[in-house]
């Protein structure tokens, strides 16, 4: 877990460049903060929301997150004044808080844009409490937010857009079913105001001034992803991360809270920390908020042990919320998912396949790397919705096999794809009379294999095709790898308890 967090694969260095120039960024933002004469609660205000401008605006355009972040203050000052204004209404503002987790996650429908202003909005609310914000502190805030994103902006679209000078990336829109409640989103919005009315309650128990933990626990569990499984392990890597994070906690941020420069440097890390694993283990960075948190703690004067624990203990408790929600409340199988997202990877390879087909006949709209592009994107988000399938809890060994097979495969495709469309760009490329035969067997595969529900039913592994002669062109070599990874495919994907199976 370790080695996967810190010593993976980091293409053109984007993990690194976006974990320092979130470092800078938020950086600047406290800097102005304090500059400004502000408090140290409308520093750490500023400094978290610089943090979610710079961590959850994810649109695939530098104008579309400009726009973003310039909405950011509209989700999220109102809902701020409405916590201050709600501070001494104990049930008025749960209630509002139950709502604002349901808002926030009802968004996702609208895609990067709505998720990043209802996770901006429900730390807003979630902020309030966790600096006990009155109507009298609101002035300073109203200042100190809009004063740090401009910050932030500065480092992200001025002073280091390295985004300009790269490819956008593909946008993969989330699986989302049909309408009502056949939309995952809208069973998301329900489970999580569900998770969060039993982690708000059993919060309370467990402290009448803390409880909010429980509730950001609920809410950050569901945050990115879809089906229960997925859930399930999210809650678990959540927990285990903050487990280790307190444990790093007592280590560092209890003896070292009191000095502020040594703190200012292990918020610097955490939060390099946090934008640097994000992306390949959710443990580690629950470790590095963990510890960012503590430190914050400390440097508002009110960190002791027995903080930590209950945060340990907060944190179970909102991770349980989030597990009884997703198995009892309008449930979103990890079946259902992973089926639509295996069947949108075939698709795509077919259409990759077009693409080159297309390019080598003389096509000059013909774009073969766009669709892997795209092919790559979606292979990633289906890996997310197959890992509770392959996690190492998972008890069950023959489904976990058969996981671990499709993704192998669909992994196989996605390399002969990447082949098809290097060769296909090639300027000597030229039309061979037996590429459309191959194109059509690979376009018969895909639709035997996505037909339900016989799917795979005229493909059996006596089917695949044989070798390709010695000297054969290599689009024909590329396509007939192909073929056969998809003739393999029908092997998992036919069986009655076919991958991707129930969890």
């Amino acid at each position: 877990m370790l080695k996967r967090a810190f010593v993976a694969q980091d293409p053109g260095l984007m993990r690194l460049r976006s974990a320092s120039r979130a470092v800078l960024g938020i950086g600047l933002a406290v800097a102005l903060c304090g500059a400004a004469g502000h408090s140290a609660e409308a520093a750490v205000t500023g400094g978290l929301a610089a943090l979610l401008a710079l961590f959850t605006v994810t649109d695939p355009t530098v104008r579309g997150q400009a726009v973003t972040t310039a909405l950011l203050p509209v989700a999220g000052l109102p809902v701020l004044t409405l916590a201050a204004v709600l501070h001494d209404l104990p049930l008025a503002r749960d209630l509002v808080f139950l709502a604002v987790v349901g808002a926030g996650v009802y968004a996702r429908r609208w895609g990067p844009r709505g998720h990043a202003l209802g996770v901006f909005g429900f730390m807003a609310y979630f902020s309030a409490q966790f600096l006990h914000i009155v109507p009298g502190r609101l002035p300073e805030l109203y200042v100190a937010v809009p004063l740090s994103l401009l910050a932030s902006s500065v480092v992200r679209f001025g002073v280091w857009c390295y985004e300009r000078r790269i490819a956008a990336p593909v946008a993969v829109a989330l699986f989302d079913g049909a309408t009502g409640l056949g939309r995952i989103t809208t069973r998301q919005a329900v489970q999580a105001t569900a998770g969060a009315g039993f982690a708000l309650l059993v919060g309370q128990v467990l402290s009448g001034e803390r409880w909010y933990w429980a509730v950001g626990a609920t809410w950050w569990v569901f945050v990115a992803t879809t089906s229960r499984g997925e859930t399930v392990v999210r809650g678990f890597r959540r927990f285990l991360g903050t487990v280790l994070g307190i444990g790093l906690g007592f280590a560092v941020a209890l003896p070292l809270h009191h000095e502020p420069v040594v703190a200012a440097v292990v918020v610097a890390v955490s939060v390099f920390g946090i934008f640097y694993t994000a992306a390949v283990s959710y443990t580690w960075m629950m470790l590095a908020v963990t510890v960012m948190a503590s430190m914050l703690y400390g440097l508002l004067g009110v960190l002791d042990a027995g903080l930590l624990v209950l945060r340990v203990t907060e944190t179970a408790a909102g991770a349980l919320g989030a597990v009884l929600a997703v198995l009892f409340v309008l449930p979103v199988t990890t079946h259902s998912v992973t089926e639509a997202w295996v069947e949108r990877a075939l698709r795509c390879v077919r259409s990759c396949t077009a693409e080159a087909a297309a390019r080598l006949a003389g096509g000059e709209d013909a774009d073969p790397p766009s669709r892997v592009a795209e092919l790559e994107a979606i292979l990633g988000r289906m890996r997310l919705s197959l890992a509770p399938l392959v996690h190492p809890l998972n008890p069950v060994r023959a489904r976990k096999r058969r996981a671990r097979r499709v993704l192998a495969l669909l992994d196989d495709c996605a390399r002969e794809v990447r082949g098809l469309a290097f060769v296909a760009a090639a300027p000597e490329a030229s039309h061979d009379a037996r590429l459309a035969a191959a194109c059509r067997r690979v376009e018969a595969a895909v639709e035997a294999l996505t037909d339900a529900p016989a799917a795979g039913r005229h493909l059996l592994p006596g089917d695949a095709p044989t070798a390709e002669p010695a000297g054969a062109s290599p689009v024909l070599a590329h396509l007939h790898a192909l073929e056969r990874a998809l003739h393999e495919l029908a092997v998992p994907l036919r069986r009655p308890g076919r991958i991707p199976a129930g969890a």
